[in-house]
């Protein structure tokens, strides 16, 4: 078996190894070491969770041992995606160089920009940054970046699908030519490999995995759900996350909730909090003094639940994550290789279990073909996969609707029973034979207003509506016996004709 003494890594880098409790590189460090050390371009690409962060701060440690910083000039430069990844770089850079005397600096947003020009007004020999604070910085004269050896960007795919691709290519062409380029990354979609081929010069491709694999390590499930309205969908699914939280029991030690979106994470976490679960958000609005101090309460276990964002799902290394729960479907199929590698890290079991609602089906689809891999499914916790029912919906805000429907019914059933019952008046002897239909409807809507049995709307509106047709068809007998209603005692006898239609 390979050994860290095996790959010519710099003593002291392997005394620091040494007293971290490392002994033996994963596949993705023993494949991608050597070339580095070497000064060759590398591609590296593995599952996440299997080291790929030491894969390039260990070669890039020894590389820079001999040498000197300059002012504004840093050596090296490290592109992360997110501050939280960039802070946890600058934490294994810290643990490695201990016995070495390099400098860093970390430009990250959120911190003052003083106390970052102030580092690298001494000349550091490790830049570790996100694109648009570095670029920043760049433009306000502080930094140079033509003294660049060793640029490395981590999480290279992340970088692309967060529209970071104009800043990568900008700050690429800002250093020199004979730069040695690593990228590392847990996915390589084929639209990438453009970019690869024109930042990267015959690289060294290491690949320890079958790209966008998931750990065998992490037991998964999807529960299939559908809300009983659609207004109620979010407040029913927490319902549903928090017996599925309450249903691993004490296996659940701590784990990260993961939402799409930033309002969501919000909500997520306040109604946890509420129930008494001890959970905090983290999402890229947040203060960084806030985001800082909710990850080390997640990591030392003072926090149990952390409900994140994507800006937790790539590369957070907290080691004894138990469970990942995806509250909502990651749109991005890779997104979910990220998601759930953050459980079962080195070696350890996990367990990611996700909720899909109908109109995620599609995702979900997408999800299995990158994984290749049917997800299991899981039964509902609260009722056997039917619809769950909100706790604080009212009882009766179901049946207001058919309520409605059935007034309405009744309504009309009654003005068709009265208009059906009422009787038209007899006629008499010498009554002439041509009546039209118009008429006699239009006696049948008069009649219940004549009798006064019914006098709602819908009656009133037929009555109206037939009055002008019943004019038409009335009887010359009919003002002997019966009052015509709007004509008064006397009905000139032309109303009652009935007219052919002119051809």
């Amino acid at each position: 078996m390979t050994k860290f003494s095996d790959l010519n890594l710099n003593p002291k880098v392997l005394k620091a190894i040494e007293e971290a409790g490392y002994e033996s590189p994963t596949p993705i460090q023993a494949g991608a070491i050597p070339p580095a050390l070497e000064g060759k371009d590398v591609l590296g690409i593995a599952q996440t969770g299997t080291g790929k962060t030491a894969s390039f701060t260990l070669p890039m440690i020894t590389l820079l041992a001999r040498g000197r910083a300059r002012a504004r000039m840093p050596r090296s430069l490290v592109l992360c995606p997110t501050r939280e990844l960039a802070a946890q770089v600058a934490e294994n850079f810290d643990t490695y160089t201990k016995h070495l005397k390099l400098t860093k600096a970390l430009l990250i947003g959120g911190v003052s920009f003083k106390e970052q020009d102030k580092l690298i007004d001494k000349g550091v020999d490790v830049l570790i940054a996100t694109p648009g604070r570095l670029l920043d910085h760049f433009e306000r004269g502080k930094l140079l970046l033509t003294g660049v050896q060793i640029m490395v960007v981590d999480e290279a795919d992340r970088m692309l699908d967060m529209g970071f691709i104009p800043d990568i290519e900008r700050i690429f062409s800002l250093t020199p030519f004979t730069r040695q380029t690593l990228f590392f990354s847990a996915t390589m979609a084929p639209e990438i490999e453009r970019i690869t081929n024109t930042f990267l010069s015959a690289p060294e491709r290491v690949e320890v995995a079958r790209q966008a694999t998931t750990g065998e390590n992490i037991e998964q499930g999807v529960l299939m759900f559908k809300g009983s309205r659609r207004d109620r969908e979010g407040s029913e699914k927490r319902k549903v996350l928090r017996a599925l939280i309450d249903g691993e029991g004490k296996k659940c030690t701590n784990a990260i909730i993961f939402c799409n979106r930033k309002t969501d994470v919000d909500i997520v976490a306040k109604s946890l909090k509420k129930y008494k679960y001890d959970a905090a958000p983290i999402h890229g609005d947040l203060d960084q003094s806030q985001r800082t101090k909710t990850l080390d309460g997640f990591r030392d276990g003072t926090l149990r639940f952390l409900v994140a964002s994507d800006v937790a799902a790539r590369g957070l290394d907290v080691p004894s994550v138990s469970h990942v729960f995806n509250f909502d479907v990651p749109g991005h199929a890779e997104d979910y290789v990220h998601r759930i590698g953050r459980t079962g890290r080195a070696g350890r079991d996990g367990k990611a279990i996700m909720i899909c609602v109908p109109r995620d089906e599609k995702n979900l689809s997408d999800i299995e073909r990158l994984v290749q891999r049917e997800i299991p499914r899981l039964e509902n916790p609260l009722g056997g996969g039917k619809p769950v029912e909100d706790e604080t919906a009212p009882a009766d805000a179901t049946e207001e609707k058919p309520k409605r429907s059935r007034s309405r019914s009744r309504r009309k059933d009654e003005t068709e029973t009265v208009a059906a019952d009422a009787a038209p008046v007899e006629k008499a002897p010498d009554e002439k034979p041509a009546r039209s239909e118009a008429a006699q409807d239009g006696e049948k809507s008069r009649a219940p207003r004549n009798g006064g049995d019914n006098n709602n709307d819908d009656t009133q509106k037929r009555s109206r509506g037939g009055r002008g047709r019943g004019r038409k068809g009335n009887d010359n007998n009919d003002r002997g016996g019966n009052t015509v209603v709007g004509l008064g005692d006397h009905t000139p006898e032309f109303i009652g004709l009935s007219f052919k239609e002119r051809r």
